[in-house]
């Protein structure tokens, strides 16, 4: 165990739509690599609507491996982490896709770098992540990211590896300028963050992606990231209420 991070509480967060084939096995990977380093850590499974299944066999889990936060109808990932950040502890928040494709190349890593920056973000393009993934499915992810980098002003090779990991004092702050309920949620979220100053982080991963490519869902992400760019660049909708809650009141004696 590396020193200091006994002392950190972490939360990790795993959205889950129709994990049941994988669930298990995503839990007790997060608990093998959080527990060889962490003393104290909790993970959060956020069923999202799933009908296969997936909630019961996480029921079916002991109380301490995992707290399982549910609703009946599917919303997309960014609602589900939203409702998973509502039960967070943690001083660091992790993001953890629910079908196991990826993971940390070193844990340690991640923990160490949310001590000096304040979002640390899986990328598949770094130079020591180990990528197994069909060239569709990569010529595609390239491409996004040339669609999205001048829209949102973001500056990272990628935004939609699912492993990413937050102070959570940082969450506080982003998450109430969030509308995107389904995968344009990561761009949006650096997006804020970018808008408010933090400091992000890429590190490497292991991935291993399917084949398949679901032409609905890309096409939904690319008119939610049109309008986050509508938010940002036309409207300033983003800039004007940062503004908003910035304007509090300024007690005259501060005890």
């Amino acid at each position: 165990m590396r020193d200091g991070f006994a002392i950190v509480r972490v939360s990790i967060i795993i959205p889950a739509y129709n994990e049941a084939k994988s669930i298990r096995n995503c839990i007790a990977e997060v608990q093998r690599h959080f527990g060889a380093l962490c003393k104290d850590y909790e993970v959060i499974v956020v069923d999202d609507g799933s009908i296969d299944g997936t909630r019961k066999l996480v029921e079916t889990l002991p109380n301490d491996m995992a707290k399982l936060v549910t609703y009946d109808r599917n919303e997309g990932k960014g609602f589900a982490f939203r409702k998973g950040f509502a039960r967070v502890t943690g001083e660091f928040t992790f993001l953890m896709d629910g079908d196991a494709e990826i993971m940390a190349r070193d844990l340690g890593d991640y923990l160490e770098a949310l001590r000096t920056t304040d979002i640390v973000i899986g990328s598949k393009r770094h130079p020591l992540s180990v990528v197994r993934c069909p060239p569709l499915r990569r010529f595609l992810s390239i491409g996004f990211n040339m669609f999205e980098r001048p829209l949102t002003g973001v500056r990272v090779s990628d935004t939609q590896a699912g492993f990413k990991a937050w102070k959570s004092r940082v969450l506080y702050r982003v998450l109430p300028l969030i509308t995107a309920k389904k995968f344009a949620f990561d761009v949006e979220v650096l997006t804020v963050a970018s808008l408010l100053g933090y400091r992000v982080k890429e590190l490497p991963v292991s991935v291993d992606l399917g084949e398949e490519v679901d032409v609905r869902q890309a096409l939904r992400m690319l008119v939610d990231v049109l309008g986050i760019g509508y938010r940002l660049r036309i409207r300033r909708w983003y800039q004007k209420n940062i503004a908003r809650m910035s304007t509090t009141y300024t007690p005259v004696l501060r005890w």
